[in-house]
């Protein structure tokens, strides 16, 4: 009875989980004050909306990394919508704003290819340190929570703090992990890794792949080799190639994402440490200027802190009506 009491007790004083639109407005909360910040003049009712206030809000734009191409193309479509008169105030052009980068993400946010027969093979692709490992076992746990059974391999055989992480992680999101020792053949423990899902009928295989800097052609090599074996294995495959990128990087991720996407046919991108950035606008220079979907976007350090990407609740929350 008191235990009962207890555990009543403390399910009433969890605060209620917050919904996608608070956690993506908390995510993008640095990016936001900043943006408001520099645009408040700007979107100001007092103010007329006149080719001064249209330079003031391309370089706020393009300061949260959003990108000359990018900021340039969103801006033109308001200059022809301000010289037919059609923009009246700050709000309505806030509104326009909105319209203009939902329209950037919502074209390159195609779904992903349905499988016919599992498993769903998802490589991890990116440098060192941008969050590749704990965004495989979070993905793990993202999966599981949805009942389906997931397998993890460890590939990236050449750091032996990679192996040891991912094995942490598969014990947190409560699923298997093929491994093998550090400096295996990471295509050999993919091999196995093939064999075991295929054998188990795993719903998802996620494969955490090397990651040294992307500026080494070995690594590449490597990547297409990977790729190579599971479209042997299983023709389809992978049926997912995610970037992992860091937000915090800003414009150098977008020329890593290009290297990348050459090597190992990147089908989207997971976008880490969202909620540690004031330059947020990444998201809108990747869609728009490597036409990839972002499918996922990091936002702190729990293993649920991987949302899908939305976005409306991405727009919604960065500029906040």
């Amino acid at each position: 009875m008191i235990q009962t009491l207890f555990g009543s007790l403390k399910e009433a004083e969890e605060p209620p989980k917050k919904g996608l639109f608070d956690r993506m407005k908390q995510a993008v909360s640095r990016t936001r004050e900043s943006l408001e910040e520099r645009m408040d003049d700007v979107l100001s009712l007092a103010r007329p909306i006149d080719e001064s206030a249209l330079e003031d809000l391309e370089m706020s734009l393009i300061a949260s990394d959003i990108g000359v191409n990018t900021a340039s193309e969103i801006l033109d479509a308001l200059r022809e919508r301000a010289s037919r008169k059609q923009i009246e105030n700050g709000e309505e052009l806030k509104q326009l704003l909105k319209e203009q980068i939902k329209s950037i993400l919502d074209e390159q946010q195609r779904p992903p290819r349905q499988v016919a027969e599992p498993p769903e093979v998802i490589l991890m692709v990116g440098v060192n340190g941008t969050g590749k490992t704990t965004t495989s076992g979070k993905l793990a746990a993202h999966f599981r929570a949805q009942e389906k059974s997931v397998l993890l391999c460890a590939a990236d055989t050449f750091r032996a703090a990679a192996i040891e992480q991912l094995e942490v992680w598969s014990q947190r999101s409560g699923v298997d992990l093929i491994k093998s020792k550090q400096g295996s053949d990471p295509s050999a423990v993919l091999f196995d890794a093939l064999q075991a899902a295929k054998a188990r009928g795993s719903n998802y295989l996620i494969v955490d792949t090397a990651g040294r800097l992307h500026t080494k052609s070995g690594l590449m090599t490597e990547l297409d080799k990977m790729r190579r074996i599971t479209q042997k294995f299983i023709p389809d495959a992978p049926h997912e190639v995610l970037l992992s990128i860091d937000a915090t990087t800003g414009q150098n991720g977008l020329q890593q994402a290009r290297l990348f996407t050459e090597a190992a046919g990147v089908t989207g991108i997971v976008l880490t440490k969202l909620d540690g950035t004031a330059k947020g606008g990444i998201v809108v220079a990747i869609a728009r200027e490597l036409q990839l979907p972002v499918r996922y976007v990091g936002v702190g350090e729990k293993i649920d802190d991987l949302l899908p990407f939305d976005s409306e609740a991405f727009v919604n929350s960065l500029l906040e009506s």
